[in-house]
């Protein structure tokens, strides 16, 4: 174990300002809030909508806003944001905030860049099929890519990791061929006098090979993990788990929504036992999931999250960070403000700043040792926090 301070580096969503494309897809004016403030619960003890307090409803154009936030992370503890990066052939999407982040020098604060190298689809209203903006691969484009970001890594304020410029890869698997982009992009960056750069992947259960096989040096976990969530709650499994609720009945009864609702004392227990790979990862953890205000029809919900379950979590993955051959110690969280998945650190009206106060006791103390996470209690009655709380007890699975 070594010295070195946690690196706490939030994912950020930079979709909260209007954009022409928005405009056309969705509404004049359309912009991350249009989805929050229309989200209601679908049941009984489902919180929604989540809506802001300290920052507001804010528009990430102003200097002021974008200030603001960082004021706040920094308070907590936090080092530094992940910025989506939305580049498609050399179309850009939702770049505005950090054009002007860089172009400025302010706020003075670390970043580095995630590479959201999705489709984008009408998935928010049911159209999952309908393609608004797709992506394609070639070497050219490889090329063009690396050179605008080359702009980004050389600037003072972005992450390094052993003095090489941090990039990820959201989805790394969609790329045709995975080595060759990275060898174009390592080259190009050694030509350009940038040097030698880290790249990463969000892992995914589709990701079939080590990183270090596609010319990665590392993985990031990502929280919520699809591949991990156990089982659904109200499935076989979670028998009396009591929606007694009509509307939401109505809704899974005749309109066909299959949203699926899990327990976030589950994902807390299972992730923080979770065995570490053969390769270089930095952990993730999330605060809470709810997407949906994106959705109309088969949203994930987890119910049960608290700050001090969050904070349990936060330190366990610390204590495992630290005590890692992972250097520097970095701990992803998803995320700063996707307010749309209700996985937010920054504060809303009723938990205020409690998710962020749980970043600074965990970070300030990343040494703690880990505790049995089993029965543990995390309210200040010493309640088991789970969805049971909600919904009533749960039974064992059937022999």
């Amino acid at each position: 174990m070594t010295g070195e301070p946690i690196r706490a580096i939030a994912f950020y969503l930079p979709q909260f300002h209007p954009i022409p494309e928005n405009d056309a897809w969705w509404g004049k004016g359309f912009t991350e809030w249009t989805n929050v403030v229309k989200a209601k619960p679908l049941f009984r003890g489902h919180y929604q909508p989540h809506l802001p307090a300290d920052l507001g409803f804010y528009d990430l154009r102003l200097p002021e806003v974008r200030q603001a936030q960082v004021d706040l992370a920094r308070e907590y503890g936090l080092y530094g944001f992940c910025y989506y990066h939305y580049w498609f052939n050399g179309k850009r999407l939702l770049h505005r905030p950090f054009d002007e982040v860089l172009a400025s020098g302010n706020p003075d604060f670390p970043f580095c860049l995630c590479w959201a190298n999705e489709n984008w689809t009408r998935i928010w209203d049911g159209g999952d099929s309908e393609v608004l903006m797709k992506q394609t691969y070639s070497e050219e484009d490889d090329l063009a890519h690396i050179r605008w970001l080359a702009h980004a890594f050389a600037d003072s304020r972005y992450i390094r990791v052993e003095n090489k410029p941090l990039f990820i890869i959201y989805r790394a698997h969609k790329l045709p061929d995975l080595l060759k982009t990275t060898t174009v992009w390592r080259e190009e960056c050694r030509r350009l006098g940038i040097g030698e750069i880290f790249l990463c992947r969000i892992d995914t259960a589709s990701d079939t090979v080590l990183p270090s096989e596609a010319g990665l040096d590392a993985a990031v976990e990502f929280q919520p993990d699809w591949g991990s969530l156990g089982p659904v709650v109200g499935s076989r499994l979670r028998k009396r788990f009591h929606f007694d609720d009509w509307r939401f009945f109505m809704r899974r009864k005749l309109l066909g929504d299959d949203t699926r609702v899990y327990d976030y004392s589950e994902l807390v227990e299972t992730m923080s036992r979770r065995p570490l790979p053969p390769y270089p990862r930095f952990p993730c953890v999330t605060p809470s999931w709810d997407n949906s205000p994106r959705r109309r029809s088969g949203a994930t919900v987890f119910l049960g999250s608290t700050p001090e379950l969050f904070e349990r979590w936060l330190t366990a993955t610390l204590s495992r960070a630290v005590a890692s051959d992972n250097r520097p110690p970095i701990l992803f969280m998803n995320a700063w403000n996707e307010w749309g998945e209700g996985n937010h650190l920054e504060p809303d009206q009723q938990h205020g700043r409690s998710y962020l106060e749980a970043v600074r006791g965990a970070v300030s103390s990343p040494n703690r040792l880990q505790l049995p996470l089993g029965g543990f209690t995390c309210s200040s009655k010493g309640e088991r926090l789970t969805a049971d709380r909600y919904f009533g007890p749960i039974e064992p699975p059937a022999n």
